[in-house]
């Protein structure tokens, strides 16, 4: 979709073409999703949960990556962690990309991949968390949303989660415990309406310690869980 450079309604994060998150400059010369202010906050107390797991090499997955401000946040905070970033905006992947090198990160450390959440990774990949920030909006809701964030936002990071915006959570979920490890943990964003039918997908699932997190704003807007595995017969994790 092409803007105006003139608009004068646009996005003061993409006048200037980028935000601060966490204390990092994140670029968005492409007009990926604006990162918000809820986002920055979960972001940041996941990364003191993780961190104080003291794993000197946690590996992590950012589902739905957009400019890729949570999973650099990550790498930045946590020293030795690897990020993988997954989305399937080629958009996004190449603002990734971009940022990757904006904050300095080791390529080492994190790789970029353009697919459908699950779909592109390796059959025995493994991660010791999944941060996701898929698309929710509930499209009945549209007339909730600010006008400047339906004309130039991306259309796809507002409403990828289908006619109640619970599309990706529901394949998160139903994915997600085959890719942690033993211990591991979701977080996923999430609207306040959705509250419910996210803990009984989970509880369906098998998680553990679910629970559910209010942001700055005292809004539902995360939750956390948890994988406990169990060996089989054959010795092997289930």
């Amino acid at each position: 979709m092409a803007i105006k450079k003139d608009a004068v309604d646009l996005p003061k994060e993409y006048l200037k073409g980028y935000v601060r998150f966490l204390g990092l400059k994140i670029d968005l010369s492409l007009r990926t999703f604006i990162p918000r202010p809820e986002t920055e906050y979960w972001v940041a107390s996941a990364i003191e949960y993780l961190a104080s797991a003291k794993c000197d090499d946690l590996k992590v997955l950012d589902l739905c990556c957009g400019s890729g401000c949570v999973g650099i946040s990550v790498l930045k905070k946590i020293k030795g962690s690897c990020v993988r970033f997954v989305d399937i905006d080629p958009r996004a992947v190449r603002q990734t990309r971009i940022n990757l090198k904006l904050n300095a990160i080791d390529s080492k450390r994190a790789k970029v991949t353009q697919g459908d959440l699950f779909e592109k990774l390796p059959s025995d990949a493994c991660y010791d968390a999944i941060l996701a920030n898929p698309p929710y909006i509930d499209k009945k809701r549209a007339g909730e949303v600010q006008s400047t964030v339906l004309k130039y936002e991306p259309p796809a990071a507002l409403w990828g989660g289908g006619k109640n915006g619970m599309s990706l959570i529901t394949k998160i979920i139903a994915a997600s415990k085959r890719f942690l490890a033993d211990g591991g943990v979701l977080y996923l964003e999430f609207d306040a309406s959705q509250r419910d039918q996210i803990e009984s997908l989970l509880i369906k699932r098998g998680y553990v310690q679910i629970e559910f997190f209010k942001d700055q704003f005292e809004k539902l807007r995360f939750a956390r869980a948890v994988v406990t595995r169990h060996l089989d017969k054959s010795g092997k994790y289930i």
